[in-house]
Order: C-alpha cells, then structure tokens, then sequence
C-alpha cells in the first residue's frame, strides 16, 4: 500500500487548523505501529495519523457494519472453548469505569462525574466469569450507572440468550433490580460491602470486572478517551479485547501445539 507523507510540518498544520489552541505544545514522534503513525503533543497529548490511505475508511466502515463485534465475538467464543467453557456464557458482571477526557473529545458527548472528579466520558461494561466483554457502553460521565445499566444490559441480554444472572454492586440497587427480572428475565445480584470492613476489601465476583479495567488501561490508547465519538471509544476497547484474548490463545497454542485438522465433511449421496 501506498504510504501518506507525514512529517512534522504535516501534523503541526492538522494541529493548528483543528486545535489553534494547541498549536504551540511541542511536537515530537515516538515509536509507532506498521500501519500508524504517533506523534507526541505536549507532555499529556498524542496524534496518531494513519500511514495508509485505507486505515481511516477501514476504520470508519468497519464499526458501522459490525464487524469488529463479530471479529470480538468470535474470539471470546474461542477463549472461552479453549478454557472448557460453554461459548455462550450464563453470568456476568457489571460497573462502570470514569475516564478523562482529552480535548479532542465532543463536548456533547463528555461530562463530570461529580463522585470520581473526573471531567470526561464513563465507560460501562459487562463482562462474564473469565472476564471477558459480552456489552460495552460509552457515555457521557455524568451519566448514572442505573440509567445506562437499562440499555447496556439489554444489549447483553439480546446478544447472549443464555445469560441469566449478573453481579453488581451497590450502585446498581434500585427499581433497575426489578425491572431487570420483568423486562429481562435476568436475575440482578447486588454484592454489597460489609460495614464492618476497613480498608481495601476483594469482594466476590466483582474483582473479575475491576480486572478486566486493568487489563483496558494497559492499552496506550486507553489511558485516557482520545476519541471524538462514543461509538469510536467502544470500538477501541473491542480491539483492546481482542489483544487480550489473541494472546491468551498463542499461549495455549504454544503449550498444546497446533489444533488437529477436521476431518472433511462427506458429501451427501444422491436420493
């Protein structure tokens, strides 16, 4: 493929032009991939320009058509077989994680969240017992987790039919617990904390979600939302996902060896 001539001239115009603001923070590359390229901005920003014509069209189409769903899907199916899990799972579990926003991020998409003091967008997911995501959400900060459990646990539930039961914590108590067992046939199983702990507490099943954040901010392009759209924020932790799980699949690979070949489907006999 053919690729885009990117010097720093070049970004510092396609700073200027969108971001006069930011015109002035010093700009310097830093180590890319093979099909992007990063420049840093400042000490807290980054610009990442495609290196080939395609990547943004590719990008852009490929959201909008489902098919890094599918693409996410598929592997967490083939994670979870490769674990001697069923591929469609039969629990969860929910929260919600508040991140900074940068200013690239749309002002109609972004708030504050006013018990983390994080100005910015949340992130909200479901996740099953190997933490790995059945839903994702992105919404303003702002927004309450009650209000985006009603969309993002029905996004789950239509998706994995066999899901019956999600843990959440206290966060998520309310009319959401019934209403999820009417609208949804799902059982809502709030873990509270126990007053008489002190200190950091690991309560059950909602570790297994607060990993899976931790496994999210490891990726560079997590650390903070860049993205100027909510849909582009969730596709980025669908590809932050699929590392996770590619790589858990090497490994098994390369303790277990190749998988054996099928064997050919014998053609039907003619009535």
């Amino acid at each position: 493929m053919e690729r885009a001539g990117i010097d720093e001239g070049f970004v510092r115009d396609l700073v200027r032009d969108q971001h006069p603001e930011l015109a002035d923070l010093e700009i310097r590359p830093v180590p890319s991939g093979w099909d992007n390229q990063l420049w840093r901005l400042g000490d807290e920003l980054a610009v990442r320009l495609p290196m080939t014509e395609r990547a943004p069209a590719l990008f852009t189409r490929w959201p909008k058509q489902g098919l890094i769903g599918e693409f996410h899907d598929r592997l967490r199916a083939a994670t979870r077989q490769a674990q001697g899990r069923d591929a469609e799972p039969t629990a969860g579990v929910i929260d919600s994680q508040s991140a900074k926003g940068t200013s690239t991020v749309e002002a109609a998409t972004s708030g504050y969240d006013g018990g983390k003091k994080i100005k910015g967008r949340k992130r909200h997911i479901v996740v099953d017992t190997l933490g790995l995501i059945l839903a994702v959400l992105v919404t303003p900060a702002s927004t309450g987790d009650r209000d985006a459990a009603q969309n993002l646990l029905s996004r789950a539930a239509s998706r994995h039919h066999r899901l019956r039961r999600v843990w959440a914590d206290s966060g998520y108590t309310g009319m959401l617990v019934g209403w999820c067992a009417m609208a949804l046939n799902l059982i809502l199983s709030v873990i509270r904390r126990s007053d008489g702990h002190i200190g950091f507490v690991v309560l059950p099943k909602r570790w297994i979600v607060e990993r899976t954040f931790a496994w999210l901010t490891r990726s560079r392009r997590l650390a903070r939302d860049y993205e100027r759209l909510p849909a582009s924020s969730e596709a980025m932790i669908l590809w932050s996902m699929t590392m996770v799980m590619t790589r858990r699949l090497g490994r098994r690979r390369r303790r277990t060896g190749p998988a054996p070949a099928r064997a050919p489907i014998p053609a039907q006999r003619a009535a």
